[in-house]
């Protein structure tokens, strides 16, 4: 039997299958590589506000330089994934990048380019929007939370909701939503979140009423940040077997785009988009071997936005040529 090669490389399409080694003696570390899962979304008439997933580097990241257009705007610590762009035109649309730079000095390529657009400002707006109500929240593991709000109301509309754990902005989140999921946690450690809502103009209403929550102890559990619905099927074309794969993402702030496949117990192949990754189905098919009646153990993880390995899927068992 052929079996599955542990690291594989391979590009099909916007789909790249990740080799977990680096060539050559070791003695030189690589640069680190483009920031995945940007996006952005205005906050205000005159801020946007972009977010990535974290870059493992060999030397570690120091900073995220952000640019709009050709223009580095901001640098943020390698501990930090977000940033508000400010001081930007109303009715405007932007491009950013994101590129990492290691605590050697290398500058890391850029990120795919995400565009926002900016809302028209509204004169003379100096009404805040009202305090969001109804917030709580539930623990998804010893890593994550959910939390979600009713919407609050505002004359002219919400254009975004602004997260704080304690007294400091964590992230943000478009005028339409009334949730989200925070990742990145301690396991064993209690949290105090807040939401306020900002309309166009940049009036921010008063703090919604604190929801206080413990993540779980010890290591995470996988509860919220598994690959749910994971379903695994194996086919067969000119006599050889493959394995086809078909999941959901596990909710998370911020784009999914690298996963890593389990078979038999090892790691087979980690997946990443390149291009826009999957948010509510994601499919992938490998190829298995040509010997019938061979018994497969798959399962599946994905890579957080804040770099760690959420929880892994169900183990779903499947038969070559069955």
């Amino acid at each position: 039997m052929r079996r599955v090669p542990v690291s594989a490389l391979l590009v099909c399409g916007a789909l790249t299958l990740v080799s977990c080694g680096w060539g050559g003696d070791g003695t030189d570390r690589p640069a680190p590589g483009a920031p995945t899962g940007v996006t952005a979304s205005a906050g205000s008439a005159t801020s946007v506000h972009v977010m990535w997933n974290a870059v493992t580097a060999e030397a570690g990241v120091r900073v995220y330089e952000v640019y709009r257009g050709t223009t580095k705007v901001r640098e943020v610590p390698g501990s930090r994934h977000m940033v508000d762009v400010t001081r930007l035109r109303p009715a405007t649309t932007y491009v950013f990048t994101v590129r990492a730079r290691d605590a050697d000095g290398r500058l890391g390529p850029p990120s795919r380019e995400v565009r926002a657009t900016t809302p028209a400002a509204v004169a003379a707006d100096r009404s805040a929007p009202s305090r969001p109500g109804g917030v709580r929240g539930r623990v998804t593991g010893s890593r994550a939370v959910q939390l979600t709000w009713e919407a609050a109301k505002d004359d002219r509309g919400v254009v975004s909701y602004d997260i704080h754990q304690g007294g400091t902005k964590i992230h943000s989140v478009g005028g339409s939503r009334t949730g989200t999921v925070v990742t990145g946690l301690r396991p064993g450690t209690r949290y105090s979140f807040t939401v306020r809502a900002r309309d166009a103009a940049d009036n921010v209403s008063p703090a919604s009423t604190a929801v206080r929550l413990t993540t779980a102890p010890g290591d995470d559990d996988g509860r919220g940040t598994a690959p749910t619905g994971f379903r695994a099927t194996t086919r067969t074309q000119d006599g050889a077997h493959y394995l086809h794969l078909s999941w959901v993402p596990p909710r998370a702030d911020g784009v999914i785009t690298e996963y890593q496949i389990h078979l038999d117990g090892r790691a087979a192949t980690s997946l990443v988009w390149g291009g826009s990754a999957p948010r509510e189905k994601a499919t992938y098919s490998f190829y298995l071997g040509r010997e019938d009646g061979v018994r497969h153990r798959v399962r599946i993880r994905a890579k957080l936005p804040d770099g760690t390995w959420g929880g892994f899927s169900a183990e779903r068992t499947v038969t070559t040529g069955g």
